[in-house]
């Protein structure tokens, strides 16, 4: 197996795990990190959206106790009932729409025009957002309305535009509906498990005809680098957002994204 391929796995692994969860897009992040080293094509986009199971085990290792008392008390826990009647209303939107709108997301969608574009709205709606976002209403999960999530799903639907970031438009979309910030995080995370769950499978379906031992290696090196990355930054949000705002990862998306727009038109 060439070592090139495995050191690209390895850089894009932690592109992913890095930025998977902070509100900058993951997916954005890897359509550039990918053009910029030659790590193109059908069989890539397929790595780029395996990777992110390395992620979501991140969030079921950090968040397993959580999990597990969720999982037990579905019988008799109304707060667990709530919790998790909670994350499936808002994975509901997303379902549906990727699964009608897979094939033309991936064909016209993933590009560097759309990711800069995607980067720098998102930066100024970041901005926006923490400037006028409401009072927090709601504190907890647990407290969270159907309603509420099923707005919030919606919300993340937004993310299958490349570069909007899927945990952005989720955290700031709760924040404009009373969420407030550490939950509303959480509440991203948790919504992230079937959400790229059903990605992932989806994908490794539709590609299932492409896949070979050799790649199926490589898949599995980047998964391991992007659960290690996750690990380290997710801990890092939780505590970053208990004391500061989104402002900074606003004004990223838009200096990031406007580099790279001078980066690919003067190519």
């Amino acid at each position: 197996m060439n070592t090139l391929i495995l050191l690209q796995a390895v850089f894009l692994g932690v592109v992913e795990g890095v930025t998977e969860f902070l509100p900058v897009s993951s997916t954005g992040h890897l359509i550039i990190a990918g053009d910029l080293i030659g790590f193109s094509g059908p069989l890539a986009t397929v790595f780029e959206v395996v990777i992110q199971l390395g992620a979501i085990l991140a969030i079921c290792v950090l968040y397993a106790r959580k999990l597990i008392a969720v999982a037990f008390g579905l019988v008799d826990d109304p707060a667990s009932r709530h919790f998790a009647i909670a994350i499936l209303i808002a994975f509901l939107p997303a379902a549906v729409l990727g699964f009608l709108l897979h094939d033309f997301i991936k064909d016209a969608l993933f590009t560097p025009t759309v990711v800069c574009a995607s980067l720098i709205l998102g930066g100024i709606a970041i901005l926006a957002i923490e400037r006028w976002r409401p009072q927090a209403r709601f504190s907890a999960i647990e407290d969270i309305t159907p309603l509420t999530s099923l707005k919030i799903g919606f919300f993340q639907c937004l993310a299958m535009i490349p570069g909007v970031s899927r945990s952005g438009a989720t955290i700031l979309g709760a924040l404009t509906l009373g969420v407030e910030r550490k939950t509303a995080a959480e509440f991203s995370f948790f919504l992230a498990i079937p959400t790229m769950l059903g990605a992932t499978v989806l994908d490794l379906w539709k590609s299932r005809h492409m896949l070979d031992a050799d790649y199926t290696a490589v898949i599995a090196v980047g998964f391991v680098a992007a659960f290690i990355s996750a690990i380290v930054v997710v801990r890092w949000l939780v505590n970053f957002i208990s004391r500061h705002s989104f402002v900074v990862f606003g004004w990223y998306r838009i200096v990031f994204g406007a580099v790279l727009a001078v980066y690919f038109l003067s190519r």
